[in-house]
């Protein structure tokens, strides 16, 4: 069920593996996804689903945008069907070291650079799940000794029987409370990407978050537990940051490893944090020291994330589109020296802004409102900045900027929410955003 990246991998694994293999999607499937079915003789439907077809299935493989909510997957559980997620299916047919990456903000990022550290270690590793090519694909069509899976919540609510030999959770804040039934549900979620490891598996997990060690009170695993901290250290086992510098030190295998933060590619403090997560997974592979200090100190950035566009008239345009959270725009504006001109808004997911009010009082002057309903925004800031303004492009809202802005301040788009109103997806509101930048 569903015909992106992650439904043609699974169907095209599946055919591999000899089942019968069918493909419905309710929306239009893409060209190029189209072809690849037809090449591989996989029959599918789209415009709709075929309830009483789907409904004689043994398995179904549901892409992660279909929420558990739909009626077809209702009905489907209820008889009795399986229905689980492409990179559940997936790891049953390979024997690969397994990393998993999860957190509301930086999953992208961390999974990038570790594929990063581990490729240019020599090491034979594909990138899959929420970023790169289709996991399931990798598997049928050339099957890795390791994998870096960036996991959605969507992706980790599929995941039944997998146990990650590697499980990293970067952090949890409110997101996607449009689709869970609470913030403990979706804390839950995200602690999926731990179970049913066992004591030879590392869960990696950030020790400065509250919502972590508040559920990890309550929660217990088989895994050997590895913390890593901003300045919660020195540790006995982890990661922790000390004059400036990351330290790690790791038991099994014993090793250490330190670097000057002032070396890393990418600013800000939510950065080093991605960047000790990668780090722990390079050290115990063993990885040597000196190529995980190069690879660090090389790492270009995932687009859309804190991207450097453009200075126009003294003022510096940064695309930070993927932001599509309200602590997602807080890393932003923490990392960032003010004044700033924020393009914000979307479509809201049930956000609390209260957490950014002292960040836009002391960095914010102005604030561009980027969404087809911005009143949210207006009530929760208009006391906080010099203007308020709405625009309905991603064109008017950099004009705006432009004409408004002064020489020394950074325009930054982080717009705090999803993109659905105006955008395709948050790709195209960031593309939308630098060709407006580059047309000024």
């Amino acid at each position: 069920m569903g015909a992106g990246e992650s439904g043609v991998g699974a169907a095209l694994l599946a055919k591999q593996k000899g089942f019968d293999v069918w493909v419905s999607d309710y929306g239009t499937i893409k060209p190029r996804y189209k072809d690849e079915l037809d090449t591989y003789g996989i029959k599918y439907e789209e415009g709709g689903h075929d309830e009483a077809k789907i409904l004689t299935s043994q398995k179904i493989i549901k892409s992660p945008g279909i929420p558990d909510t739909a009626p077809i997957v209702a009905k489907a559980t209820e008889r009795g069907i399986a229905v689980i997620g492409e990179i559940e299916f997936a790891a049953a047919y390979t024997d690969a070291t397994l990393i998993g990456i999860t957190g509301t903000n930086g999953k992208t990022t961390t999974t990038m650079l570790t594929y990063h550290l581990l490729h240019k270690a020599g090491l034979d590793v594909g990138m899959a799940g929420n970023v790169g090519l289709s996991f399931a694909k990798q598997v049928a069509l050339e099957d890795k000794a390791y994998y870096v899976l960036e996991i959605s919540s969507f992706q980790l609510d599929g995941m039944h029987t997998v146990a990650l030999d590697y499980a990293v959770l970067l952090n949890i804040s409110p997101d996607h409370l449009d689709r869970y039934d609470s913030y403990q549900a979706y804390i839950q979620s995200k602690f999926k990407i731990n179970q049913n490891q066992q004591g030879e598996q590392k869960f990696i997990y950030c020790a400065d978050d509250e919502d972590i060690t508040k559920q990890l009170e309550h929660y217990s695993t088989a895994a050997q537990c590895i913390p890593f901290t901003y300045d919660g250290g020195p540790l006995a086992e982890g990661a922790w940051v000390e004059n400036n510098q990351i330290n790690i030190t790791l038991n099994k295998p014993k090793t250490e490893f330190n670097m000057a933060i002032n070396q890393l590619t990418i600013a800000g403090k939510h950065n080093t944090y991605n960047s000790m997560a990668a780090s722990i997974i390079a050290s115990s592979l063993l990885i040597r020291k000196e190529s995980i200090r190069e690879s660090l100190a090389d790492f270009k950035n995932v687009e859309h994330r804190l991207e450097y566009v453009s200075k126009v008239k003294g003022m510096s345009f940064i695309n930070d589109s993927k932001a599509t959270n309200v602590n997602a725009a807080w890393y932003a504006l923490e990392s960032l020296e003010g004044p700033i001109v924020w393009i914000a808004g979307g479509v809201d997911k049930g956000n609390d802004y209260a957490a950014l009010s002292p960040l836009v009082k002391e960095k914010v002057r102005i604030i561009v409102c980027l969404g087809e309903n911005n009143m949210k925004l207006h009530q929760a800031f208009r006391k906080d900045v010099d203007m308020m303004i709405n625009a309905s492009s991603a064109k008017e809202a950099v004009d705006i900027a432009y004409n408004l802005g002064e020489n020394g301040e950074t325009v930054l788009l982080s717009p705090a929410c999803a993109s659905f109103d105006l955008f395709e997806n948050y790709q195209d509101r960031g593309n939308q955003f630098k060709r407006a930048v580059r047309d000024l």
